[in-house]
C-alpha cells in the first residue's frame, strides 16, 4: 500500500454516476488582470475600456483562468481526496459563455466512467463529465476528463474490477 494514498479513496471506491460537489469562486478584477497579464494578454482581459467595445461586452476572464479555476476547484474537493495518479488528458472543451468579473463560477464533475489499465493492472483510469455555471446557473464551461488511479489491490483479475 502507498502511504501517501492509504486513507484515500481508490479505484475500488468510486462509483459511475457519481456527482462532486467542485464548490464555488467569485472571480474578481484583479484576478482577471494578473491572469491575462501572465498568461492570456488580450485587450479584453486587460482593459475595462477595450473589453467593453469587444464582442465580450466588458472585462471578462480568459477561457484558460477558468479551466484553471476550475481544476482548482476539482483538487480542493475530489483529487485530492482520491489516489490519484495523474491525469491523462481532456476532450470536448467548450467555453459556453463568459466569465464575466464579478461572476461566481462552480458546478459538477459526474464519474462517467470507470476501467481498468490493460496493462498497469495496479491503475484504473476514471473519465469525469465537467458542468461549470455561473450564478445565474448558465453553463460557462463543459470538458471531460480522464484521470489515473490507484487500485487498493491490483491482484483483483481484470474483468471482476472493471466497470
Amino acid at each position: 500500500m502507498n502511504p501517501v494514498t492509504e486513507h484515500r479513496r481508490h479505484y475500488e471506491d468510486l462509483a459511475q454516476g457519481e456527482v462532486v460537489d467542485l464548490g464555488h469562486v467569485t472571480v474578481s478584477k484583479e484576478m482577471v488582470i494578473a491572469f491575462a497579464s501572465e498568461f492570456d494578454p488580450f485587450p479584453f482581459h486587460l482593459d475595462e475600456e477595450a473589453a467593453k467595445t469587444s464582442l465580450l461586452g466588458g472585462l471578462a476572464a480568459s477561457g484558460w483562468q477558468t479551466a484553471a479555476l476550475t481544476l482548482r476547484m476539482l483538487t480542493d474537493s475530489f483529487l485530492s481526496t482520491i489516489a490519484s495518479m495523474g491525469g491523462l488528458g481532456f476532450s470536448d472543451l467548450k467555453w459556453r459563455k463568459p466569465v464575466m468579473v464579478g461572476d461566481t463560477i462552480g458546478g459538477t464533475v459526474t464519474i462517467a466512467a470507470l476501467r481498468r489499465s490493460k496493462h498497469r493492472p495496479e491503475r484504473g483510469i476514471v473519465t469525469l463529465d465537467f458542468d461549470i455555471r455561473n450564478q445565474k446557473a448558465e453553463p460557462v464551461m463543459s470538458m471531460r476528463l480522464a484521470n489515473l488511479v490507484e487500485l487498493r489491490d491490483p491482484s483483483i483479475p481484470l474483468t471482476e474490477a472493471a466497470v
